[in-house]
């Protein structure tokens, strides 16, 4: 499996800021292409609830998001596939001294392979992906606290 993943810190309390990222509602505001929140199944954020949500038309297009385990102020593992990775995203929280520092990370398989796989996924893929975690965590530290970082 490949890995991407992002870190930010926020002046934000640390049950404030983990409300606001299990809050689906509000996850268009700052999820990285996501248009919609298409379904909720289950009791988000608890193991065995999935999401499932529609990218913006240049996007992932429909994604599913699976949780494997949560452990409340510490995080949460999903199962994540859309149409062309399947793999594992993990959420973890820590608190700070006058605020909170969140991490992303997702490990991840192309489902499409080929003897330049390794190659585009080096050059192209893994940095999309880090890119688009950390889009995804500068939008919710705006959404979360008007951008003051910690």
């Amino acid at each position: 499996m490949r890995r991407a993943s992002a870190e930010e810190a926020f002046a934000a309390p640390l049950p404030e800021a983990e409300a606001l990222w299990y809050d689906t509602d509000r996850w268009p505001a700052w999820v990285d292409g996501l248009s919609r929140v298409a379904m909720l199944e289950g009791d988000w954020p608890q193991p065995g609830a999935s999401v499932t949500w529609v990218s913006n038309p240049a996007g992932r297009g429909r994604v599913v998001e699976r949780v494997v385990s949560y452990e409340p102020t510490v995080g949460q593992t999903l199962e994540v596939e859309d149409d062309s990775i399947r793999g594992r995203q993990r959420v973890a929280f820590a608190g700070l001294d006058g605020g909170v520092r969140v991490e992303l990370a997702l490990e991840y398989e192309l489902k499409a392979r080929s003897i330049v796989t390794p190659l585009i996924d080096l050059l192209f893929i893994r940095r999309a992906m880090a890119a688009s975690l950390d889009s995804t965590l500068a939008r919710f530290g705006a959404e979360l606290d008007g951008g003051s970082r910690a």
